[in-house]
């Protein structure tokens, strides 16, 4: 027990050092951070100190949202965390509502704008959380994570750092995985996932002669588009070049990243992808995957937990990384993801102090029953007994301890202007409307 505690400790340091440079420095769309920002929070704190805060003697009824959905993987782990705070601070009401991924994306920047932002409302670190820090809207919980830092290190907070203060609260932390289902390779001859580019092809095509497809992506949400266009480009270009432009360190005009889109163009074309899956969502989808409809599904490792919780499925699955697609650029172990999972607290919030200390406690407990539960690794140093975590999350873990290099997710990376150009040029990458010299000319145009 305490060797699996201290592997998944040293797995998250790990993976935090590979990530944290997006918060805790001066460059890069996440650390744009104005003294405004660091000013309405730094006033926030001097109203009411937190390390006065004990919550068992705090009545406080707090707001938050969240998207922990009834059909997203991390419901469970919301649910229990908040109804142990429940019985821990029985005098603290929190009133919680849950979003879909993509719409609340728009409905907390409208809500930032508006200053009609609840209590506590989760967020993607890095420059999505960045633009809300700069613009003055987010608490500083500097005060708070005194309290917290032997429980979770200070490189996990790296991805809500903004000038040297702290924004957030890390949850779990996932990659972008290649799930397969292990039946329908078999099927087409194949006992193992391929671990080259050509073998994934020629499997492709093995799949389609048994009238199988081997991709399903929703092309309803975006995002999940990313899923699979991201780490083809990773695969080509190498995961330093695709940070540095994700990151605004150089421009989008680089031959190789239209290489990566046509790339997985090509895969489109030759009819891998399901081409009703376009209108569907990716609850749809995985759902299609599960059934036995797709070979392969790429998305976030966070699904771990659904696939374990369907024993006869759970039999069929493995879980791998995208392979290689340039040799000399790029090379295994270089993943999409990192933390990113996060709660914040708003800098408007009446009761702002009670609320970073609840949101730390709730964090913690998010992060414990997410992990147990295969909604991704833990940023915070794991408690408790660990026996029951599933065997494909920690198939996850050891890809992750083999990990040399960590992109964060492209939408999370940039800031929110840059991600929704970003974002429009892949939907049009997955319909075919413009290939990979019209990507990176319109958003070397769009964006640098």
């Amino acid at each position: 027990m305490k060797l699996k505690k201290i592997a998944a400790l040293l797995l998250a340091t790990t993976m935090a050092l590979s990530c944290a440079a997006c918060g805790s420095s001066n460059e890069g769309s996440g650390n744009n951070s104005s003294s405004n920002a660091n000013n309405s929070s730094n006033s926030s704190n001097a109203n009411t100190s937190t390390a006065k805060v004990d919550l068992k003697n705090e009545k406080a009824s707090l707001e938050m949202w969240c998207i922990a959905t009834e059909s997203d993987s991390n419901r469970k782990s919301y649910e229990l965390a908040i109804e142990e705070m429940k019985k821990e601070y029985p005098d603290i009401t929190l009133n919680w509502e849950a979003f879909e991924n993509q719409s609340y994306k728009t409905k907390i920047k409208a809500a930032m704008a508006a200053d009609e932002v609840p209590d506590i409302f989760f967020t993607w670190s890095c420059a999505f959380l960045g633009d809300f820090v700069e613009s003055g809207k987010v608490y500083c919980l500097d005060d708070a994570y005194q309290d917290y830092k032997s429980e979770l290190p200070e490189v996990m907070m790296g991805n809500s750092t903004y000038n040297g203060k702290h924004y957030g609260v890390p949850l779990t932390m996932n990659i972008v995985g290649l799930f397969a289902n292990m039946d329908l390779l078999k099927e087409a001859g194949y006992n193992e996932v391929p671990t080259t580019y050509d073998d994934l092809i020629k499997c492709c095509d093995a799949l389609k002669a048994k009238n199988i497809i081997p991709f399903g992506c929703a092309g309803s949400e975006t995002w999940c588009v990313t899923e699979y266009l991201e780490p083809v480009i990773e695969k080509t270009i190498g995961a330093d070049t695709m940070n540095d432009i994700f990151l605004g360190k150089t421009t989008w005009d680089n031959a190789d990243v239209a290489k990566a889109v046509d790339t997985f163009q090509s895969m489109v074309k030759a009819g891998y992808f399901d081409p009703n899956a376009v209108s569907l969502t990716n609850d749809e989808v995985k759902n299609n995957f599960m059934q036995g409809k797709y070979a392969f599904y790429q998305n976030g490792t966070w699904n771990c937990a659904d696939f374990a919780n369907d024993a006869d499925f759970f039999k069929k699955v493995k879980v791998t990384e995208f392979p290689v697609i340039d040799s000399g650029k790029a090379k295994l172990g270089q993943l999409i993801g990192g933390p990113s999972d996060t709660l914040a607290v708003a800098a408007s919030s009446k009761n702002a102090a009670v609320a970073a200390k609840y949101t730390f406690e709730l964090g913690k407990r998010i992060c414990h029953y997410g992990y147990l539960d295969g909604c991704g690794l833990p940023a915070w140093t794991p408690y408790g007994d660990t026996s029951s975590v599933n065997g494909l999350t920690q198939d996850v873990s050891k890809i992750c301890n083999a990990a040399n290099a960590y992109v964060l997710f492209g939408d999370t990376a940039m800031n929110a202007d840059d991600a929704q150009k970003y974002l429009d040029y892949v939907a049009q990458v997955y319909g075919c409307k413009v290939d990979g010299a019209g990507f990176i000319s319109g958003l070397k145009s769009e964006i640098r």
